[in-house]
């Protein structure tokens, strides 16, 4: 297979321990198996992805770094380069109520090889930090199914409060908002 280059709109963001950089077609498998593992999406749509919805998400990722100037990361092990997870930013237009506003939502999901390292709260808050210099927003927002306490965790290290319970699809969803520090009131 060819190796593909990510995009480059995408910056290359580094930690102590990982490597956030753009997505390339190269990544689609890792990508996708993420995407199929139960235990991956239990708190997110409960339905592990199909191929076809791997494919479509990748392309989203690119698209939104093209369309809004932000996006997602591939997340990857600086010291192996071994695939850990996505994290980034959206804006996907959720019929929720009430609204997100149209703020940025920051996002995350991780391989199960991944979880309880710290991985996530490393890589998110290299995003964030990212975010504050480079989104024009004043605040950020991101959302979890309220049982979700890792991702809830994640989100309060980060300095994410709960901003309140909406209907998403159907159901409740906790909705936590960040406001950047970089930012006057």
């Amino acid at each position: 297979m060819a190796i593909h280059k990510p995009n480059p709109l995408v910056p290359v963001l580094e930690t102590k321990r990982t490597i956030l950089r753009g997505h390339t077609v190269d990544d689609y498998p890792d990508s996708h198996a993420m995407w199929s593992e139960e235990i991956v999406v239990k708190h997110i749509s409960g339905v592990p992805s199909t191929e076809s919805e791997s494919w479509e998400r990748l392309l989203r990722y690119s698209g939104l770094w093209q369309m809004m100037k932000y996006g997602f990361w591939l997340v990857e092990e600086k010291s192996t380069g071994h695939f850990l997870g996505e994290v980034g930013f959206a804006n996907y237009k959720r019929d929720i109520t009430p609204s997100l506003d149209d703020l940025p939502e920051v996002g995350w999901v991780f391989a199960p090889s991944a979880h309880g390292k710290g991985f996530a709260s490393e890589a998110v808050a290299e995003a964030i930090k990212w975010g504050d210099a480079n989104l024009p927003e004043n605040k950020t927002v991101c959302i979890f199914d309220p049982e979700h306490a890792r991702s809830i965790k994640t989100a309060t290290k980060n300095g994410y409060t709960k901003r309140g319970i909406a209907d998403y699809m159907g159901g409740p969803t906790l909705v936590m908002e960040r406001t950047n520090p970089n930012h006057a009131s």
